[in-house]
């Protein structure tokens, strides 16, 4: 078994697919701002993520419930500098729920939501687990 994506049914199609590609900078594989799918990818890296129109998809299984409540996904994207990477999103309209900030001592992270309230982690981290394995106790 191969994981092929994770992807993300969202609503609002179009302010998803923006918010992805024009503040996160991810590229799409190719364009479809109006959806129904699309598949986007960081400058470095083999990870990607989808996106699926919601109403859509409940056209394909017949069904899909109700828009969730809460977070019901989280998006991991590993930046190089958090602090370069958290000026240039603000730059480009992101709004954070949590600024940079230590998890634990390994890592710095932050936190801001996509349009459809999907969580996104922003983690730089400090210490390779190769070099944490070999650190002094």
């Amino acid at each position: 078994m191969e994981l092929a994506q994770i992807r993300l049914l969202v609503s609002d199609f179009p302010a998803v697919y923006r918010f992805y590609r024009d503040v996160l900078g991810l590229k799409p594989q190719f364009e479809a701002e109006s959806g129904p799918y699309a598949k986007l990818s960081p400058d470095t890296g083999h990870a990607s993520i989808a996106l699926q129109d919601r109403a859509q998809m409940a056209g394909v299984l017949g069904q899909l419930g109700a828009e969730p409540g809460g977070y019901r996904a989280l998006v991991v994207l590993r930046v190089e500098d958090l602090d370069t990477a958290h000026a240039e999103l603000i730059s480009r309209g992101a709004e954070f729920t949590r600024d940079p900030g230590p998890m634990g001592e390994r890592m710095r992270v932050a936190y801001l939501e996509d349009p459809e309230g999907n969580l996104i982690e922003l983690q730089e981290w400090l210490t390779l687990r190769e070099q944490a394995g070999n650190a002094p106790a």
